[in-house]
C-alpha cells in the first residue's frame, strides 16, 4: 500500500494525533496526512508494477532473488515470457535475451550490483521503477 501510494500519490505529514484523543485509546499513535495525486501519473503500467510489487512484498524480509527464483514465480514469468514473445514475434530471429528463460534472466538481474542482496523492504521507489524498467528491457513483464 505505501509504496503503490508513493507512486502515484505525494503524501506529508502534518501532525501527530496523540492516543489520548480517542475513546478507548488506541494501542498505536495517529499522524493527520495529506495525500496529492501526482498530475501527470508517473507512465508506468499499473498492472505490471502492483504484480511485480506484490510478488516483491509477499516475503519482504527475503532477498530479491530468493522471491523471484521460486518455482511458482519462475513458472508464471516464463508463461509471461512465451506470450510477451508470441504477442511481439515478427518472423525475426530471437536476440540472446529472448532466448533465456525467466530463471536465467532473473539470475542476471538480481547479481547486478545495484540488487545484489537487496530486499524489497529496503528498496525506495526509485529502486522498484529501475528493478520494473530493468525486467522490461529484458523482455520480463510481471501481468
Amino acid at each position: 500500500l505505501s509504496v503503490n501510494t508513493q507512486l502515484l500519490a505525494k503524501v506529508d505529514q502534518l501532525m501527530k494525533v496523540g492516543r489520548n484523543n480517542f475513546r478507548p485509546p488506541p494501542k498505536v499513535e495517529s499522524r493527520v496526512v495529506r495525500i496529492e495525486l501526482r498530475n501527470p501519473p508517473p507512465p508506468v503500467n499499473f498492472t505490471e508494477w502492483d504484480g511485480m510489487i506484490r510478488l516483491l512484498f509477499n516475503r519482504k524480509n527475503k532477498t530479491l532473488r530468493a522471491v523471484l527464483l521460486t518455482k511458482s514465480t519462475i513458472k508464471l514469468l516464463d508463461e509471461n515470457i512465451r506470450t510477451q514473445r508470441a504477442l511481439n514475434d515478427n518472423n525475426n530471429r530471437m536476440t540472446d535475451d529472448e532466448e533465456k528463460t525467466a530463471d536465467q534472466i532473473i539470475e542476471e538481474v538480481v547479481a547486478m550490483e545495484q540488487w545484489k542482496d537487496k530486499r524489497a523492504s529496503k528498496l525506495d521507489l526509485d529502486d522498484f521503477l529501475a528493478l520494473l524498467a530493468e525486467f522490461n528491457k529484458r523482455g520480463v513483464h510481471f501481468a
